[in-house]
């Protein structure tokens, strides 16, 4: 499973940005498929995950501001709304296996988010 974030840039307080995911390889063995980021001098943290029921979970910081959503391709996109310069990150995709790839852990390359004036 390979997985390519797009769709980080500049952004001023209060703007929006979508963040895209383009799953390849075995994506009929991706299980849960998520959004991390790591701000400087920070640790990585969760922002949200879906799973393929669609089945949403989000970090108490990205509630009712940001959506995660996923399509039959496996692909999956984080619609950022009402940025806040806190939100400044780089933002990785993350997905987990399933079925025999199951307990693997995949990371996208991480595509970095700016929130300035």
């Amino acid at each position: 499973v390979q997985l390519q974030a797009s769709g980080g840039g500049l952004v001023q307080p209060g703007g929006s940005l979508r963040l895209s995911c383009a799953a390849s390889g075995r994506t009929d063995r991706i299980g849960v498929m998520g959004w991390y980021r790591q701000a400087p001098g920070k640790q990585r943290e969760l922002v949200a995950q879906i799973t393929s029921g669609g089945r949403t979970n989000y970090a108490d910081s990205a509630k009712d501001r940001f959506t995660i959503s996923r399509d039959i391709a496996k692909n999956t996109n984080l619609q950022m709304n009402s940025l806040k310069p806190e939100d400044t990150a780089l933002y990785y995709c993350n997905a987990w296996g399933t079925l025999s790839l199951r307990g693997r852990e995949y990371w996208g390359q991480g595509t970095l988010v700016t929130v300035s004036s």
